[in-house]
């Protein structure tokens, strides 16, 4: 069994248009799971329930069309909980044909069965992707232990959908002081990302696409940064040669959490309109509240003239060619 309450209700209306690239599924299997290993709260916060019939719901009434769905952090240890998880998203998937899609998790941070699990999961299970956390266990993502999973992800061409987790090592006392989410999530995001660009991750497995959550994070202002020492830091042998177009080129940025005009702005300052997308962030966050962000959205894109040109980009049609789905 799945652990998903899953509703077969008439449905009375096909949402059109909007593209969600931020949402998470969250079985009972994984909570369950969690819950034995004593990590219900590892991310300082208790995890929302889900149930599909009520994520379609709310994608009706906001006029999503369809969501891609991801494992919620925190990551299980168990390879079993894994495969369970992104078995129930392929059936999610299977069951409302149109209105999801999944990105499938991976055992990290044992590298040959997360090779193993993402073979399976792209070949089998039809995943449209793979979500990666921002670091499992200690392990960031940049690590050159990594590049065996990259090589095999640029040969099927993966979208990849990141997730901040937990920094390890963690500062409990400092988690208690500032929740995660309100601070270190961006952190931990820019982190992850900046370790890969300092590597030239992307520039050397460039049929990989990765979507930034949250805004883009800090990375607005920290590629900049990162550029202006660049020189330096090759001078001490820090870093080797590093193509800052092909990998900036790679990275697409979804608009889950305090989207804005000036927030899209200043994204611009690194990325192009084709690289932006809506997220959600489903079920984090109370359905009004999305469906009022959404509208938000949607009203500024139509109103602030440097922006309206690209409100459908941002909508749908980015997210739609880089999933590749068909109208």
């Amino acid at each position: 069994m799945m652990g998903l309450m899953i509703s077969f209700l008439p449905f009375l209306s096909l949402a059109q248009g909007v593209i969600d690239v931020h949402s998470h599924i969250i079985t009972t299997e994984f909570l369950s799971a969690l819950e034995g290993e004593g990590r219900l709260l590892d991310e300082g916060f208790p995890l929302p329930k889900y149930d599909a019939a009520a994520h379609l719901r709310w994608m009706d009434e906001a006029s999503v069309q369809t969501s891609v769905l991801t494992l919620a952090a925190p990551q299980p240890t168990s390879a079993e909980v894994v495969r369970s998880t992104n078995e129930a998203a392929a059936r999610l998937k299977q069951a409302h044909a149109g209105r999801f899609l999944f990105c499938a998790a991976l055992p990290l941070p044992d590298i040959g069965a997360a090779i193993r699990e993402a073979v399976y999961a792209l070949d089998t299970l039809k995943a449209d992707g793979i979500k990666l956390a921002t670091n499992v266990g200690g392990q960031y993502l940049g690590a050159p232990e990594l590049d065996t999973l990259f090589a095999v992800l640029n040969e099927r061409r993966t979208v990849i959908i990141l997730h901040p987790h937990r920094p390890e090592p963690v500062n409990r006392q400092v988690m208690q002081q500032t929740p995660l989410a309100m601070q270190e999530y961006l952190s931990e995001t820019t982190r992850a990302v900046a370790n890969m660009i300092s590597r030239n991750v992307l520039a050397r497995y460039p049929n990989v696409k990765v979507v930034v959550p949250h805004c883009g994070a800090y990375l607005p202002l920290a590629v900049p940064r990162m550029k202006s020492l660049t020189a330096v830091m090759q001078k001490n042998g820090m870093v080797g040669e590093i193509d800052y177009d092909a990998n900036l080129a790679a990275l697409y940025y979804d608009l889950a959490g305090a989207h804005s005009p000036e927030v899209i702005r200043i994204l611009l300052s690194i990325t192009t309109p084709d690289h932006l997308l809506y997220g959600s962030d489903y079920p984090y966050v109370a359905p009004q509240v999305l469906t009022q962000s959404l509208g938000r959205m949607k009203q500024y894109l139509s109103t602030e003239a440097d922006l309206a040109p690209y409100r459908e980009m941002i909508l749908w049609k980015n997210a739609q060619q880089l999933f590749q789905i068909r109208q």
